[in-house]
């Protein structure tokens, strides 16, 4: 059993294509998503149709709950707020109905998922040790994938491991490990490149995985719907 792991993809239609080449020449069993496949970016309602097209597995993100009306939009500032507004304003029936069905957690093949973390699914970050202990001690699923925090992750129940820069290989039968994938739209971990993790559950292996992909297209999508301009800017650098 072969799965790819997907999250915070944010609008960037772009990026979630070529990850998507990327997936398709491995050929996996299952595609997963760990939320925020709306927000910052300008293709919500094309990501939103890809990602219930091919995931077997999906969750809903703080964005997704924004957009959907289940978080209210003054909990976002800043350009984050402006950019749910705008996606509020634009998303058709089809993406909302589906935005609509996502929960923030869930459970396939005994591993757990989140989009936050097992604390808080919907707005906590695992950036910390704290954090990550705190999200293994509430779980007993030898895996728990994260998203959110748009930082590829790969810590172990012993504390040990951190960022997980692209190449990284964890043997997932070595400890309980929290793995987030990192952000398919929008990293946040230095590295431009589009993000997703590659698990094959029979040698109990995590390949982490980063895809170049076309950022000046993106750029030019978000500045044409007008959204702020640091939401472009941000993508050069990771």
């Amino acid at each position: 059993m072969r799965v790819a792991v997907v999250s915070d993809i944010h609008g960037n239609l772009a990026a979630l294509e070529a990850v998507l080449a990327a997936i398709d020449a491995s050929a996996p069993d299952e595609i997963w998503c760990l939320g925020d496949i709306v927000g910052y970016g300008a293709r919500p309602n094309e990501c939103c149709a890809i990602v219930r097209e091919r995931a077997t597995v999906c969750l809903g993100g703080n964005h997704d709950l924004a957009v959907r009306g289940t978080i209210d939009l003054t909990d976002f500032s800043g350009d984050a707020g402006v950019a749910a507004a705008w996606t509020r304003g634009v998303i058709d029936a089809g993406s909302l109905a589906f935005l609509q069905t996502l929960d923030v957690q869930a459970t396939a093949h005994e591993i757990a998922l989140y989009h936050g973390s097992a604390r808080d699914p919907v707005w906590e970050y695992v950036l910390s040790d704290d954090a990550a202990a705190v999200t293994l001690m509430l779980t007993d699923a030898p895996t728990v994938l994260v998203g959110h925090s748009h930082v590829a992750l790969a810590v172990s129940s012993a504390l040990a491991g951190g960022v997980a820069p692209a190449g990284t290989t964890v043997d997932l039968a070595s400890a309980r490990w929290l793995l987030n994938p990192g952000s398919v739209g929008q990293p946040r971990d230095g590295d431009p490149r589009a993000a997703y993790l590659a698990l094959d559950l029979a040698t109990h292996t995590a390949s982490f995985e980063r895809i170049e992909y076309d950022i000046a297209r993106t750029q030019a999508e978000i500045r044409g719907a007008g959204l702020p301009e640091a939401l472009a800017k941000r993508l050069e650098t990771g």
